[in-house]
């Protein structure tokens, strides 16, 4: 791995990470609830891709990869899981929370956000797709220590934009009430949007089989 390989693959980990997605409508209804959940938010969905990382990096993602079955379980699962918590911000669209009003269940924050980026599938195969054309074989580097660290930059580019997001939406929504009503409705809808979407690729995929 050379100092160009590094630069051209973080450049591209910063504008995936800055597009809007499930991860961005999280971290958005953890800095609308209270600031103190944008940490936690963030450091769940950093877990999932330090486990998905792993995974790659071990080749047990390219096993799970090659099993249709195993790959359509995981992607219902992610779709559901986006599902459910797309209804509930529907149900319960985050509030700023003040003083005592504010909740501290940090682990309930982290579950929710590794449960978010470790069911993806698309995050499986993105990082089976992409860390691997990064690597040099002729390398004095394993090709698993080559992917690790690919992996580990793409999440840190992660967590620096989503802690951006998360107190950017604290900021800027803390004092509009119902902004961050409309706001917790929109990325609802959006979680909902995408479990649908990743749900209907496989439905799709079944059908033609």
């Amino acid at each position: 791995m050379n100092l160009h390989t590094l630069l051209a693959f973080w450049t591209i980990s910063i504008l995936l990470a800055a597009t809007p997605g499930a991860d961005w409508a999280y971290v958005i209804s953890a800095g609308i609830h209270d600031h103190a959940a944008v940490v936690p938010a963030v450091c769940g969905l950093f877990l999932g891709y330090l486990a998905i990382t792993g995974t790659v990096a071990g080749g047990i993602g390219a096993l799970v990869a090659s099993m249709p079955l195993a790959v359509t379980i995981l992607t219902f699962a992610g779709a559901a899981y986006l599902i459910k918590l797309g209804i509930s911000l529907l149900r319960h669209p985050s509030l700023p929370k003040e003083g005592h009003e504010r909740e501290t269940g940090a682990r309930r924050w982290i579950t929710k956000g590794f449960a978010i980026s470790g069911l993806n599938p698309k995050a499986l195969l993105f990082f089976l797709a992409l860390l691997p054309q990064f690597t040099n074989p002729g390398s004095s580097w394993p090709i698993f220590l080559q992917i690790g660290i690919l992996g580990i930059i793409h999440t840190m580019n992660c967590v620096f934009i989503y802690l951006m997001v998360g107190f950017g939406a604290r900021t800027l929504l803390s004092s509009r009430p119902r902004a961050s009503i409309v706001t917790g409705y929109i990325s609802g809808v959006i979680m909902i949007m995408l479990g649908l979407g990743l749900a209907s690729e496989d439905i799709i995929k079944l059908l033609h089989s």
